[in-house]
């Protein structure tokens, strides 16, 4: 059996010792999870505001935000509207 491992995107900081190496899978999914963390904190609402504003579970908005499991690409777009327009969003699904 032939494992294929990943390539790595960022490679550790040799002068620190807790760091790691990161591939470009880690890198897209600690991405989303800081924009949705930074939409959410910008708008002032707790992760249960926010999930109960915008209709997500408070448990998958964690575990996006904490970079645990990577948000689909539609949960992407959905975050970057309600950043634009959070009233009307939140309107929408009220």
């Amino acid at each position: 059996m032939i494992v294929k491992k990943e390539p790595i995107a960022l490679p550790a900081d040799p002068s620190d010792v807790e760091d790691f190496d990161a591939t470009a899978e880690a890198l897209d999914r600690g991405q989303r999870a800081r924009l949705i963390r930074t939409t959410r904190t910008a708008l002032g609402l707790s992760q249960t505001e926010f999930a109960g504003r915008f209709r997500v579970p408070v448990g998958t908005l964690r575990d996006w935000e904490q970079a645990r499991v990577s948000p689909p690409d539609f949960a992407v777009a959905y975050v970057k509207v309600i950043g634009k327009f959070p009233e009307m969003v939140a309107k929408a699904v009220g």
